[in-house]
């Protein structure tokens, strides 16, 4: 029996039995970057699948997202089964995928095991063999109690209380040259493509460095980012202080009846973290500007709130300004190369006019500040005149607000600068680490969704534009703030289940963003659901599923 396959046009008949690796490598001899899945009939499939049927086809490449996530998970195999190998598998109580570090991802291990220069270098060396005798991943699906059997034995506990909730009958492990594990997501055909890496001792653990998915022959210089390393590292000492490192840890504390409990610890956290930043900028009279920049969903608006609240309890008089309402107005918009608006470079703000407002009130003179209608595209004045007092400070909050070019004519010691993100460390296991970029896509679904009316697919398919000016126009600052909030809640997912899956459903299979769609759906079925009824009317969550206190 044979199939058609039709790539970009052009139908070709395959025996039954053939694999779509097979099939790549036979259509796709001009892709600019290793093909790792296929696309069959809007369904991603692995390379190791054989041909069920009559199909369209399109191959992913490393360089695209959902392939830079597959090249990752095959990378952190390859490396755990090098680490069991050269430390001993009996040696080794566990190993743990943290958080990412630029492009590489933190690890630690514990056990009895010396981490040092010596042994990275072993276990990189055995990496390479791996890929030089082009290993091969296996899947095979088992029953899920077969499967908490499986890896309880193995001692990687964090799976087997993961599978304590999994509804399906089945679940898929993989194998590599004998070597079993747990991988949410797709895996590459074998390590021949995963020949680019680097291993680096860093604090308590090691960062497994890999190629950015732009230039992915070459593995950057490891450069330490040590406030975000800092800002992961007490969010993880959270965590465990929290008994909930993991989902199946969450899930515990949930089926317990311990979740409200649980959202009040968080919560106090958090509010303790306000409560020092407010105490570090009050103890600088010379601090009047208090800028707040961080990616999109990152609860920015509530923080600057929250943290005014927090300001006024030292005797200083906060004002909110957001950078926003300095657009330019929206006929001289720069333009994107598809000819839509670029509303996140820093020329679509008025640069000159928000320095001189800026510097007038810091030399105390009275400003009349602006309000930008987004529905006109006008900056307009409707009286809001504002001086600053001895006591008065100003709590600037946008994406730029990190970036000394957008306030260049201010005192840098007149300037607090704060970096938000919603940086989760909770794990889906030890092994398998969840995004943060996914966290906050998420948050700006269920929001969008309530506050814009804008479609789960609308979100999506904008979501690559927002990350790419995030890469552009707020990542490369962080490191120059003064501090860093983390606004990450380890009970958030679980509570905005119940917000993202109803309009994640909705979108059809032939649409665009159905693969995003459906892996987010698999994703949140590993959480119990929560309700947001005990989430806090100040918590920053309420930015994103309603009921907040704070007019946002």
């Amino acid at each position: 029996m044979s199939y058609k396959v039709t790539y970009r046009g052009q139908t070709k008949e395959y025996n039954e039995g053939t694999t779509y690796l097979e099939v790549a490598r036979d259509l796709a001899t001009d892709s600019e970057a290793p093909i790792i899945l296929a696309e069959v009939n809007n369904n991603l499939r692995e390379l190791n699948k054989k041909v069920a049927g009559d199909c369209e086809i399109k191959f992913v490449t490393i360089k695209e997202a959902a392939g830079r996530k597959t090249y990752v998970r095959g990378m952190t195999m390859m490396m755990i089964k090098a680490f069991y190998y050269v430390a001993g598998r009996e040696n080794i109580e566990k190993l743990t995928i943290h958080y990412a570090l630029g492009p590489g991802y933190f690890c630690t291990v514990e056990g009895n095991v010396d981490l040092n220069e010596e042994l990275l270098a072993k276990v990189e060396e055995r990496m390479h063999f791996y890929v030089k005798e082009d290993y091969k991943f296996d899947k095979e699906s088992i029953d899920t109690k077969d499967a908490i059997s499986k890896f309880s034995d193995l001692k990687m506990y964090d799976k087997a209380k993961l599978f304590k909730y999994r509804r399906v009958s089945k679940t898929n492990i993989y194998n590599l040259h004998g070597f079993e594990d747990y991988y949410y997501g797709y895996m590459p055909p074998s390590c021949a493509m995963l020949n680019q890496f680097k291993l680096h001792l860093y604090r308590e653990g090691f960062v497994l460095q890999l190629p950015k998915a732009e230039m992915i022959d070459d593995v950057p210089e490891f450069k330490p980012l040590e406030r975000l390393h800092s800002t992961l590292s007490e969010v993880t000492r959270w965590g465990k202080l929290m008994n909930v490192e993991t989902v199946g840890d969450l899930n515990n504390i949930i089926a317990s009846g311990g979740i409200n409990k649980l959202i009040l610890i968080q919560e106090a956290l958090q509010e303790r973290k306000l409560s020092e930043i407010a105490q570090k900028v009050a103890s600088q009279p010379d601090k009047k500007f208090v800028m707040i920049a961080g990616p999109s969903s990152s609860g920015k608006t509530t923080f600057s709130h929250r943290l005014s609240i927090q300001l006024a309890t030292y005797g200083l008089k906060p004002h909110p300004i957001g950078v926003d309402d300095y657009f330019v107005n929206r006929e001289n918009t720069p333009l994107n190369a598809d000819g839509s608006y670029n509303f996140e470079c820093l020329e679509a703000i008025d640069v000159k006019q928000f320095n001189e407002d800026m510097t007038r009130l810091l030399n105390g003179e009275t400003v009349e500040l602006p309000t930008y209608n987004f529905k006109t595209g006008q900056r307009e004045y409707k009286g809001k005149f504002l001086t600053l007092g001895k006591d008065d400070i100003l709590v600037i909050e946008g994406i730029h607000c990190l970036n000394d070019k957008l306030s260049y004519t201010l005192p840098t010691e007149s300037k607090f600068k704060i970096y938000i993100s919603a940086l989760t460390t909770l794990n889906i296991d030890e092994h398998n680490r969840i995004s943060t970029s996914d966290g906050r896509l998420i948050r700006r679904m269920v929001r969008d969704a309530r506050t814009r009316g804008t479609s789960a697919k609308g979100t999506i398919d904008m979501w690559k534009s927002v990350r790419n000016g995030e890469e552009h126009y707020i990542f490369p600052y962080q490191e120059s703030a003064d501090v860093m909030f983390n606004s990450a809640m380890v009970y958030e997912l679980a509570v905005l289940k119940q917000f993202a899956e109803p309009i994640l459903f909705d979108i059809p299979e032939d649409d665009s963003a159905y693969q995003e769609a459906k892996r987010i759906l698999k994703f949140l079925d590993y959480f119990v659901g929560v309700s947001s009824e005990e989430v806090p009317k100040n918590s920053l969550l309420r930015e994103f599923v309603g009921n907040s206190c704070f007019h946002i």
